[in-house]
């Protein structure tokens, strides 16, 4: 948003330097971007005409031009075919910088004739498109400026989606009055003489995208060049003025955020229909271009043919030119969301277009009306109509309590009541007071505000963020920084790192064919940010999968992955897992040894790891065939805390033949590994503070081999366990180093040999006690059915 001092000042009655509007501005949250200089070097294109027009001597289509550009003459060497003796055109001194291209003027030879500067055509000039020729003017004084410049600093504002109120200088003007720089000139309210009964009827049908339409009919208008005061305004903020009715709508638009639209009267059949557009409808717009419609756009039309693109470009079918004798201003109000998919859809970029989408005040929609006729009728004469408003503007009045205490629990410091009165009144709001609870309505030019904090918000900006006291943080925490989760998390990152995993951080997003590999329903996301990501995913491994199928691709084969972080359910609750892959060979062959692939052996063994690293007894870690369906049925675990009625901590196995023949990575036959860290309970002690302490016996180990028949249903894991409860603290650990199935055992057995290694750590053990023990053994394993083996 730009603006200039003088503009402001029509609305703002300030003895305010540029410096200290600046600063206010930037204070109170309108950011200055730039304060932009005038163009000095547009200065120098004066108004020349043309004495004498001769053939070059050494060039047949350059002509050699003497040249008055107010009380001097000059040589000028061109090549324009319209070059002619008493044409008005632009002349450019040696020093000028032509805006078309940047090049700066020098004086030159061309085909050894002198020529000081350049006769330009309106492309160099950058007013059109117009590259055939030299510029032909009329009615123009040689030596004055071609170019109405500017003398007045602008200042260009960035404007926070949330403000729409400050696309017009008269919202910046309220902020600023606020701040205290002065205070908002209150305008009377106009009285138009009206002295027309002509309308146009105006029809808004449903779902048209548009609230309300309000016209106003001008009869016998004389369109004509805007004069300086409007012409210098508009060009302040880079516009091109174009005649005076077009000018007064742009200026209305930047001076009340009211953008607005004029229609040649004459060119409208019948009445104006503002309807929902149709499929493969288009029109030619102002801007010279044909647009294709989309259909469900909001199209302002007759009985006919298109007018416009409702609240974004008009057409060319109803616009304005010197000649137009009657017009229909209008000021409507569109939806924004509407406005900014068909803008988005079309590629078009407009300043009506940038207001509607952000919010256009809908009780200005008269205000705007009034000026504008009063502008035009000022300037062009004409005969004014009564207004005509079709439709409904539906504008609720907010109301918000607030509690001036509540500034002080929120942001820190204190404020009076009456300063908060000040600054609320001058920001338009109306209120009531009762001690320090003020009762407030909203204005209608801030959609933004809805609650008490968006208040404390504008008090605490108007006063000044500088007055929030900076406050050193404590530096002495009774409490950890991070909660247990939190150090679960790091703890399972170090973890996995130490067993040699590389960590990968992907999308919490994939591609659904993969996901339903893995037996979960697909979670599809209404707007994937692309076609291959258009799923929540249910398990970490289907990214993993994929990044480990990359690798392969680029010959990298051997290699472990991990990645932490959410995975989804049908209803949209989400767990935290810790997830890895194996893929390749643990141990390359070499002279001494062959290569060994890596196994669900593998995966145990590292799960294991880490589970320990996370402050598991190992010795209480229970395992189980897995349910999970992404793994090999056959060699798979999952692993619970005491008992399979423990909560499931990990898992571990081999990809399913399926997903990785599905995946195409048959050839990475990748082994698996999870940590479900949600299912993680919180120790009443730290690890290290519970961790049993190392002991080392001082005395002689005594290691028994047994051998015992089993039904083949059995499993080892319980075998152990069992063995395990006769003397936990003799017993240091129990090894199974063979299993057996085959006609020696008979069909439905098998054969179980298992080590026990035992540390006494009071005396070294006696024949007689080793013997005890052994008994205690083969009769503990009896219970399960086990009978040893001879």
């Amino acid at each position: 948003m730009k603006l200039t001092l003088s503009w402001l000042k029509k609305h703002l009655n300030t003895k305010a330097k540029l410096k200290e509007v600046t600063k206010g501005l930037t204070d109170i949250g309108l950011e200055v971007e730039e304060i932009i200089k005038p163009n000095d070097n547009l200065k120098l294109f004066k108004v020349a005409k043309i004495l004498k027009a001769e053939k070059h001597p050494d060039a047949d289509k350059l002509k050699v031009c003497d040249v008055d550009i107010g009380g001097q003459v000059v040589n000028v060497v061109c090549g324009a075919s319209n070059a002619r003796e008493n044409l008005l055109t632009v002349y450019a001194p040696p020093g000028a910088t032509i805006p078309k291209n940047g090049m700066k003027l020098v004086v030159a030879k061309i085909r050894g004739v002198e020529s000081r500067g350049m006769l330009c055509s309106e492309s160099e000039l950058g007013i059109s498109d117009e590259s055939e020729g030299i510029t032909e003017l009329k009615n123009k004084k040689v030596g004055e400026s071609f170019f109405q410049t500017n003398d007045e600093e602008t200042i260009d504002i960035s404007i926070t989606p949330n403000r729409s109120d400050c696309l017009g200088i008269k919202g910046i003007a309220r902020d600023l009055c606020a701040y205290g720089l002065g205070k908002t000139i209150e305008k009377k309210k106009l009285k138009l003489k009206i002295n027309s009964k002509k309308k146009t009827e105006v029809k808004i049908e449903k779902n048209s995208g548009c609230e309300a339409f309000g016209s106003l009919y001008i009869e016998s208008v004389k369109n004509c060049e805007s004069p300086g005061w409007l012409k210098k305004d508009l060009e302040s903020l880079g516009l091109k003025p174009i005649s005076a009715i077009v000018d007064v709508t742009n200026y209305v638009m930047f001076d009340l955020n009211r953008p607005m639209h004029a229609y040649d009267a004459d060119k409208i059949d019948k009445k104006i229909i503002v309807r929902s557009a149709n499929k493969n409808e288009a029109f030619d717009a102002l801007d010279d271009k044909q647009y294709k419609v989309t259909e469900g756009s909001c199209l302002i039309t007759d009985e006919s043919k298109i007018l416009g693109l409702g609240g974004i470009i008009g057409g060319k079918s109803s616009s304005i030119n010197f000649d137009s004798k009657n017009i229909v201003l209008e000021a409507a109000a569109f939806d924004p969301i509407q406005i900014a998919k068909t803008s988005k859809e079309l590629n078009i970029i407009t300043d009506a277009k940038f207001r509607f989408e952000r919010g256009v005040d809908l009780n200005s929609i008269q205000e705007g009306l009034e000026l504008a006729a009063k502008l035009i009728t000022d300037i062009c004469g004409g005969k004014i109509s009564k207004i005509n408003i079709a439709g409904k503007i539906k504008t609720e009045k907010k109301k918000i309590i607030f509690n001036t205490s509540n500034f002080e629990k929120l942001i820190g410091f204190s404020v009076l009541t009456k300063d908060c009165e000040k600054i609320l009144k001058n920001l338009g709001f109306n209120f009531k007071t009762k001690k320090n609870i003020i009762t407030l309505e909203v204005p209608s030019w801030r959609p933004d505000i809805s609650q008490e904090a968006d208040i404390i918000e504008e008090i605490l900006r108007i006063k000044g963020l500088d007055n929030v006291q900076s406050v050193k943080p404590d530096s002495n925490f009774s409490k950890p920084t991070l909660t247990y989760n939190q150090k679960l998390f790091h703890l399972v990152q170090r973890s996995f790192a130490s067993q040699g995993f590389m960590e990968t951080v992907s999308w919490s997003f994939t591609e659904g064919k993969y996901n339903e590999l893995f037996g979960k329903k697909n979670v599809k996301i209404t707007n994937p940010i692309s076609s291959d990501l258009d799923t929540l995913r249910s398990s970490n491994f289907v990214n993993l999968l994929n990044q480990s199928k990359n690798n392969i691709d680029r010959s990298i084969e051997n290699f472990s992955l991990f990645e932490i972080g959410p995975v989804f359910q049908e209803d949209l609750t989400q767990t935290t897992i810790a997830s890895g892959v194996m893929i390749g060979k643990k141990v390359s062959s070499s002279w001494i040894q062959e290569d060994k692939l890596f196994d669900v052996y593998d995966a145990k063994e590292k799960l294991f790891h880490i589970l320990s690293d996370l402050g598991l007894s190992i010795d209480r870690l229970y395992i189980e065939k897995s349910n999970q369906k992404f793994y090999h049925p056959g060699q798979s675990g999952d692993v619970f805390i005491g008992n399979n009625k423990g909560p499931l901590v990990g898992s571990f196995g081999s990809i399913h033949p399926l997903i990785i023949n599905k995946m195409n990575i048959e050839k990475a036959k990748p082994i698996g590994l999870e940590v479900y860290i949600d299912n993680f309970i919180e120790p009443k002690k730290l690890y290290r503070i519970s961790k049993k302490q190392l002991e080392k016996s001082s005395f002689q180990t005594v290691e028994r081999d047994f051998a015992f028949i089993f039904d083949d249903k059995i499993q080892a894991q319980n075998l152990m366990l069992e063995v395990k409860k006769i003397d936990q603290k003799l017993i240091k650990s129990i090894d199974i180093f063979d299993v057996y199935v085959g006609e020696k055992v008979g069909q439905g057995k098998k054969s179980i040999a298992m080590k026990v290694v035992l540390e006494p750590f009071d005396k070294t053990l006696t024949e007689k006690e080793i013997e005890e023990l052994s008994n205690k053994i083969i009769e503990s394993v009896s219970s399960l059915g086990g009978v040893i083996r001879s």
